[in-house]
């Protein structure tokens, strides 16, 4: 057993004793009743599980929960999906797939609006070309599976909000 404390969502959490061997997954869905993060592979293959992490250095990237050991995250800043929305508004992300109708059994939703949503972040920190973006893009997502095969509309979507953030792009 170890005792376990992080901040998810921009809330601190824990101390909680779980086992040594608890995946991530689990520890967010059966412990802090955070169900939006999919256990669905159980093998790291399909990304329907990944979560946000702010790295030391403030960076953004993305980790998947359902081969992590909950405790691999001890002391991390874990953003889910539900840590996406404030106030009730969706975020750019989350409104860029409802708008393009993206998704659609929505099992693999969250990994991908964590994934876009990182993506965003590191672009923030290091625009690119706009005749890069859907390199970006394809970088950010081409790791997700889709079971409905909704990739076009993931990747159109995401593709549209860059280029419609001129912060996120450069000219070149």
């Amino acid at each position: 057993m170890a005792k376990l404390k992080m901040t998810v969502n921009g809330k601190a959490v824990g101390p909680h004793d779980v086992p040594d061997d608890l995946p991530m997954v689990v520890y967010l869905n059966d412990i802090l009743g955070l169900t939006g993060t999919k256990f669905s592979c159980g093998i790291g293959v399909c990304r329907a599980c990944v979560v946000m992490v702010e790295e030391p250095d403030g960076s953004i990237t993305t980790r998947r929960t359902c081969i992590a050991g909950a405790t691999s995250f001890a002391d991390s800043k874990v953003t889910t999906v539900e840590g996406h929305a404030t106030h009730g508004q969706l975020s750019a992300v989350q409104r860029a797939y409802v708008d393009n109708f993206a998704f659609q059994c929505g099992y693999c939703t969250s990994g991908f609006v964590n994934a876009g949503t990182a993506l965003v972040e590191q672009l923030r920190q290091n625009p690119v070309d706009k005749n890069q973006v859907e390199q970006a893009v394809q970088t950010g997502l081409g790791d997700h599976i889709c079971r409905c095969s909704g990739y076009v509309r993931y990747f159109e979507a995401m593709r549209d909000l860059i280029l419609s953030d001129t912060t996120l792009t450069k000219e070149g």
